[in-house]
C-alpha cells in the first residue's frame, strides 16, 4: 500500500515549489535573492511604461533570471501604482517644493489627451520629484528584500539539502 502525498498548501505549490526548482537549476540562495531585490527595485521604478525595459537591462547586465524579474514585475504592477503618488510627494519633500495638487487620474487624462511636450510641461517636475525618492529608496528597498530573501532561500536550500 503506498502512502499518500501529504497536501500542499498553496503557498507551497506556487511559491516555494517554483523558487526550490531555480535552486535545483543551479541558482543559488544569493543570485535569487538578488534577482528578487533587483526585480522590485526596477519594478517599482515611478513611470509607467518603462519597468519592464529597466528589469531587463538589469538582469542582462547583472546575468538574472529575466523571467523571475518579469514575473515580479507584473506581480507587483498595483504596487507600482500606488506608489507614484508617494514618490512623488517624498520628491516634493526632498526638493522643498509645494504641492502642486498631483493625482495619479490627472496625469493619467492629461497623458490620453494632450501632447507630449504638454505632458512634460504639466508633470515633469512632478517625475523629477518622483525619480529622486526613488533613486534615494532604492538601496533601501534592495536591503528590505535581499537579506530577508537571502536568509529565507539559504534555509530551504539547506533543508532541501538536508533531506536528500
Amino acid at each position: 500500500m503506498t502512502e499518500a502525498a501529504p497536501h500542499r498548501s498553496f503557498w507551497q505549490r506556487r511559491l516555494q515549489d517554483p523558487l526550490l526548482a531555480l535552486l535545483v537549476q543551479g541558482l543559488t540562495p544569493d543570485r535569487l535573492a538578488l534577482t528578487l531585490g533587483i526585480g522590485s527595485v526596477c519594478s517599482l521604478f515611478p513611470f509607467l511604461g518603462f519597468t519592464s525595459l529597466l528589469n531587463l537591462l538589469a538582469g542582462w547586465g547583472l546575468k538574472l533570471n529575466h523571467p523571475l524579474m518579469q514575473t515580479l514585475n507584473q506581480l507587483l504592477g498595483p504596487v507600482q501604482l500606488a506608489l507614484i503618488v508617494v514618490y512623488v510627494r517624498a520628491g516634493e519633500w526632498i526638493w522643498g517644493a509645494q504641492n502642486d495638487r498631483f493625482t495619479l487620474e490627472a496625469m493619467l487624462q492629461v497623458f490620453r489627451n494632450a501632447s507630449l511636450g504638454d505632458f512634460i510641461h504639466r508633470f515633469g517636475w512632478a517625475g523629477i520629484h518622483a525619480a529622486t525618492a526613488w533613486l534615494i529608496s532604492s538601496p533601501l528597498l534592495l536591503a528590505a528584500v535581499y537579506f530577508p530573501a537571502r536568509f529565507a532561500l539559504r534555509r530551504l536550500a539547506s533543508a532541501r539539502t538536508a533531506r536528500a
